[in-house]
């Protein structure tokens, strides 16, 4: 795979990050990775190298004995009628012979394809870094993650957004009205799932206490004055639409007076903290960022000191 990395060109990187965002059909983005096909790599190594890897991504096991995971349904009467999600604890809050703990939340939220396997592995992760976390399925109402990336992009672009944006506000809802949770949550994702996270923090206000959305867009300058929570910003530096729109939502965060920081992560595309798929990753920036959602979490949900 290293030597695979190194003669994969950007270009065909570029056109899986289009090709994801339902930008181009996959007819288009086959065709266009063989005009880069290289010597030693043919266009079918190249499809095979950028599509995501699950499995050998896999960072903390479904059955790992230290978490407890349920898929919950939970009412979203203000959205599709209901929504799915996987619900990730420390087995130390729910094993214990006494009353569980009480602990911090955290929703997470997908990219533009449903809750596929990466997304429920982050879900997990928080859970070893002792928190709750739910990440929740905008796909729900049309039968739920299929499975396959590509059906799952065809399946979002089915779902009234609007509905599904209700949806993950009554997802956080849930996860901060539960009797183990301390009341106090916080919110993050990757591409669409970092603009909801922004999102969230706009039509959440005070029930929110932090976001670090990855890759996201930016809430509209008008409504950052409804923001209450401290806002974590991950951009990669090579993702060039991301920074071009940084200065702004900047400028607007400031003008608000919201507790913030940006980091523009060097040498980084976007999707740079998705293992699944490697020729986006970049396992230095993805670990620097993850050090710094959990220390911002752990001040702004969670109240430990910095």
């Amino acid at each position: 795979m290293e030597q695979q990395r190194r003669k994969m060109p950007p270009e065909a990187v570029e056109l899986y990050t289009r090709f994801i965002h339902g930008e181009i059909s996959r007819r288009a983005f086959v065709n266009g990775v063989k005009r880069y096909a290289v010597a030693g790599m043919t266009a079918a190594a190249m499809i095979d190298a950028l599509m995501p890897n699950y499995a050998a991504a896999q960072q903390i096991s479904k059955t790992d004995e230290r978490i407890k995971a349920s898929y919950e349904t939970i009412p979203s009467p203000d959205g599709n009628g209901s929504i799915k999600g996987y619900f990730v604890q420390p087995a130390s809050q729910v094993t214990r012979d006494e009353k569980p703990a009480k602990l911090p939340g955290i929703i997470v939220i997908h990219e533009n394809r449903g809750l596929n396997p990466h997304t429920e592995d982050v879900a997990r992760r928080f859970a070893l870094e002792n928190f709750m976390a739910f990440a929740p399925d905008g796909l729900t109402s049309v039968g739920g993650y299929p499975g396959d990336d590509y059906k799952g992009g065809l399946l979002f672009n089915k779902v009234d957004k609007a509905k599904m944006t209700q949806d993950f506000v009554a997802a956080a809802r849930w996860l901060k009205n539960r009797p183990d949770c301390t009341g106090k949550i916080g919110a993050t994702g990757f591409c669409f799932g970092g603009g909801i996270a922004n999102t969230l923090a706009v039509l959440l206000g005070p029930d929110l206490a932090a976001a670090a959305p990855f890759y996201g867009a930016a809430p509209k300058p008008e409504d950052v004055a409804k923001i209450k929570a401290a806002i974590l910003i991950n951009h990669g530096g090579l993702d060039k639409p991301a920074v071009d729109g940084w200065p702004a939502q900047e400028a607007a965060l400031k003008a608000n007076n919201i507790r913030y920081e940006g980091h523009i992560w060097p040498n980084s595309v976007h999707g740079f903290f998705n293992d699944a798929t490697p020729e986006r990753y970049n396992k230095v920036t993805a670990a620097q960022a993850w050090t710094r959602t959990i220390e911002w979490f752990n001040q702004y949900v969670r109240g430990t000191p910095a």
